[in-house]
């Protein structure tokens, strides 16, 4: 009886949900570290401040006070990403083990993080290479020229210098996002290195692979990708979901995505090849089309469960009146086109497709639009965003404060009750 006592004390609701306190405290010091890896140089002001914002994101901080599975996933992915970026692969693919348990989706994000590696991996042996091999070029010219002692040679020795620095810097750089030639170089380049050093990424990787392997061992014997409402959770084509995600996060980095800089630089990206820009825009409007009409879906949860803030957003905006789905289309193009290009400015184009179908790995099965269900791909987003000024952080936090506030404000201060249902007093959440 004592040991039951005991446990039950120990599971109490309070030290339960003390869990979650003490893995957000860890969450705001992976935001940390992963912020100074990303940003060589960045003061450490600077990371702090982006910290504590990142920490004040609404849908992260709301669930740090409740005992869910959100904050303890996004530490577990963030820790395993981190590990990844500091080539501490083993210790990746476990912590990617453990978001796996944490939460089966997290299977998306493990590949995704494997998947980044090797894209590291080989194009930094690749640029190891090119370097040494320039290295030893440049030394043999230095050679050359020091044993004829000419003036003109040395002249020429230094502009090839330069020539050849420049070429590697070219190569070993990240293009500019209008190249559509360096996505397919990327992955000539890749698949190029990977064959050549196929035993060092088997022994680097296996670990990811090993939990993989797992992974459809559990899938195959649960007959389902989840542990809980199979029935609830059951895989659907919800297009739409994606669209709203480029909404959300969009309109939680203001600074970003709707600053005049940003009209005039996408702007400016379409009219420098209008042709190409129009045929793009055309495909991604028509996409979008495609998917509110057949592919938007309303699931049980979110027409019954009036206690969640989608409710009202499906029942205000979204299915208002027939039209308005049709309306917003162009409004989540704009985000789309805004995040890729805000993600092209420093990542490989690679990287940044990668993202994409990771993202859309994860929300197009969901049936339930579910705000908590963007966490993990925000914050991807917003970690390589790279938004380096003060002023926009800052706006940011505040932003975020006051939806904290607005929501805990409904939380603690508006409950209601059921009256078809016995169930005690209910509370607004996200």
């Amino acid at each position: 009886m004592q040991v039951v006592s005991s446990f039950s004390e120990t599971c109490s609701t309070p030290i339960l949900r003390l869990v979650n306190g003490v893995l957000a405290v860890i969450c705001s010091i992976l935001f940390y570290d992963i912020i100074t890896h990303l940003t060589p140089g960045v003061s450490d002001t600077k990371a702090s401040l982006q910290a504590i914002v990142l920490a004040l994101y609404p849908l992260h901080w709301f669930f740090t006070f409740l005992y869910y599975t959100d904050v303890a996933s996004l530490a577990a992915v963030l820790a395993s990403y981190l590990m990844s970026l500091k080539k501490n692969y083993p210790s990746s693919a476990l912590l990617s083990a453990l978001a796996v348990i944490v939460r089966q989706t997290n299977i998306v994000w493990m590949i995704f993080i494997a998947c980044t590696g090797i894209l590291d991996y080989t194009l930094d042996r690749q640029k190891d290479n090119r370097e040494y091999a320039v290295s030893n070029e440049l030394v043999q010219e230095e050679t050359v020229t020091s044993n004829q002692r000419s003036n003109m040679r040395k002249r020429r020795a230094v502009a090839n210098h330069a020539n050849k620095k420049s070429r590697l810097s070219s190569h070993t750089t990240h293009s500019s996002p209008h190249h559509a030639s360096e996505l397919f170089d990327d992955i000539r380049a890749v698949i190029s290195s990977s064959w050549n050093m196929k035993w060092d990424l088997l022994a680097s990787f296996s670990p990811f692979f090993i939990t993989l392997v797992v992974f459809v061992i559990f899938v195959h014997w649960n007959g389902s990708i989840v542990l809980g409402a199979k029935e609830a959770h059951a895989v659907s084509p919800h297009l739409a979901q994606v669209l709203y995600f480029s909404l959300v996060s969009a309109l939680l980095m203001p600074p970003v995505h709707f600053s005049f800089a940003q009209f005039v630089l996408l702007a400016q990206l379409f009219w420098k090849n209008k042709l190409i820009s129009l045929f793009k825009l055309s495909i991604a409007m028509t996409v979008g089309f495609i998917s509110v009409h057949f592919f938007s879906i309303a699931h049980p949860y979110l027409l019954a469960d009036n206690r969640h803030y989608p409710f009202y957003l499906w029942r205000k905006v979204l299915n208002r009146h027939w039209s308005m789905k049709y309306l917003l289309v162009p409004l989540y193009t704009y985000m789309w086109f805004s995040i890729l290009s805000v993600l092209g400015k420093r990542q490989k184009k690679l990287w940044v497709v990668g993202y994409l179908l990771a993202t859309a790995a994860t929300l197009i099965p969901a049936p339930l639009i579910e705000f908590r269900y963007y966490t993990i791909p925000f914050f991807f987003l917003i970690l390589h965003s790279h938004v380096n000024d003060n002023r926009s952080w800052i706006l940011m936090g505040v932003m975020y404060a006051a939806v904290n506030c607005f929501t805990m404000f409904m939380f603690l201060f508006r409950p209601f009750s059921w009256s078809h249902h016995e169930s005690g007093v209910q509370r607004f959440i996200w």
